[in-house]
């Protein structure tokens, strides 16, 4: 064989070798994939509908159930920007290409959705295209509704559009090229969005398949608790294996006893979702802690079972940054324990001792505990960081959940101090963060 011949053979098998890897990586499983057995169409499934609202509302008006959906579904959370109307968008969304700002989804006519039809709002909600033609970014999570029924998409609807009118512009996104080219985007969509409704799946119970169609079609874990592909699609091979996102760490939901949560009961998973706390297993906080405000606490316990249900059955994922084993209680006194970071103890000693103890078992609320926490034993300290710089004002069943924002008060200097002590006195391994790492963690999470 001559040279030449040799040479082509080996581009060829070079050029067969990378197609082959990037249809790997677009043909990804479905998100339901995991679960075998068989999946049918809606209307051909004997079992109870899992799709709408639960029993409660079963005879509620089309509006009193679309607002239970939009609950669910987090609309409010990307849709409503800090200080502004709710609804009326503006709500900046920081990724690795620049910054996308929500629509406003209030029925304004001029500046809203008031003019959308019914077949303009479900290929907004479930292909990514505005009654204009434009693609949206899935920044809003298209592919994830497109698994809504039309009756639920259509009942969001009627719900939005009961709601007073707010005319509020949106902002132009700030994106790099080529992200800021949309048509493109639809190239993306025909890769990513497969556009199908939510199947059951005959082989799984009643409660399996709400869970799958609430977690799924609505809530959305996987968009924030799945990693991403270099496609920026999520990753259903690592499914729910833990990412960041929105500048928050969304820790592994799988069923691994170490890294995940199959250590914990479903009376602690309960009540995490519930009220955004655990004993033993942390607080809620940042995006979750959002989430828990405004979507699981506001959802029929049974439906939140049902969540659990289908999450207890997700493939266990080891994540191999986080450790298997969480820290015990720190020493009861302040000279015991961590010492080489004088100043990250000096800060802690003055600012966060008093609320979270020496020990990291707070004398004042189980809800300041360290001592467990995910956070603290997560040596990058992102949600540490993110805490000290954001701090936290929750309503829950079990009372006021408060801590001060110190973003303003502390330097990032300060801040990387203090999170390299709390994750080194009360967790399984010391974090490093620089004072860049806290800059950049600050523009992840700043609202203009």
């Amino acid at each position: 064989m001559s040279f030449f011949r040799i040479v082509v053979a080996v581009l060829v098998v070079v050029i067969v070798a990378a197609l082959g890897l990037f249809v790997w990586i677009i043909s990804g499983p479905g998100p339901m994939d995991f679960a075998g057995g068989t999946r049918v169409a809606l209307a051909d499934y004997h079992g109870p509908d899992p799709t709408g609202v639960p029993a409660s509302l079963a005879h509620a008006d089309l509006v009193k159930r679309g607002e239970y959906l939009a609950t669910v579904a987090d609309c409010d959370i990307c849709h409503t920007s800090k200080g502004g109307c709710q609804y009326a968008g503006g709500f900046a969304i920081t990724i690795p290409f620049g910054t996308i700002y929500s629509s406003n989804i209030t029925p304004d006519k001029d500046t809203g959705i008031g003019n959308y039809s019914d077949a303009d709002f479900l290929n907004a909600v479930r292909r990514g295209i505005r009654r204009d033609g434009a693609r949206l970014y899935p920044a809003m999570i298209y592919p994830t509704y497109s698994h809504m029924s039309d009756a639920d998409a259509l009942a969001i609807k009627a719900y939005l559009f009961s709601l007073a009118p707010v005319r509020a512009t949106t902002r132009a996104n700030t994106l790099v090229f080529p992200f800021n080219q949309r048509w493109a985007l639809g190239l993306w969509s025909a890769f990513f969005n497969a556009d199908t409704r939510f199947q059951p799946n005959t082989a799984r119970s009643p409660a399996w398949n709400r869970g799958a169609y609430l977690s799924e079609a609505l809530a959305h874990c996987g968009e924030c608790h799945s990693p991403r592909t270099l496609a920026y699609s999520t990753d259903n091979r690592n499914k729910f294996a833990g990412a960041v996102a929105a500048g928050w760490k969304a820790y592994n939901i799988t069923g691994d006893a170490g890294t995940g949560i199959g250590a914990w009961s479903d009376a602690d998973l309960l009540a995490y979702l519930s009220q955004g706390h655990a004993m033993g297993h942390g607080t809620a906080s940042g995006v979750m802690g959002e989430v828990v405000d405004v979507t699981f606490g506001h959802m029929a316990p049974e439906d939140i079972r049902a969540v659990m249900t289908y999450i207890r059955t997700v493939p266990a994922v080891t994540s191999t940054d986080l450790p298997a084993t969480l820290a015990p209680p720190a020493p009861a006194s302040p000279k015991q324990g961590v010492v080489a970071n004088a100043f990250g103890k000096h800060i802690f000693e003055g600012a966060c001792a008093a609320c979270h103890g020496w020990t990291g078992q707070s004398p004042i609320s189980a809800f300041a505990t360290l001592t467990g926490a995910r956070a603290v034993n997560d040596p990058s300290a992102i949600n540490v960081a993110q805490i000290v710089i954001t701090g936290t004002h929750r309503k829950t069943p079990a009372g006021v959940l408060s801590m001060p924002a110190f973003g303003t008060s502390f330097s990032d200097t300060d801040i990387a101090a203090v999170a390299n002590y709390v994750t080194a006195r009360f967790g399984a391994k010391g974090s490093e963060l620089s004072v860049k790492d806290i800059a950049d963690l600050r523009r992840q999470t700043e609202q203009p």
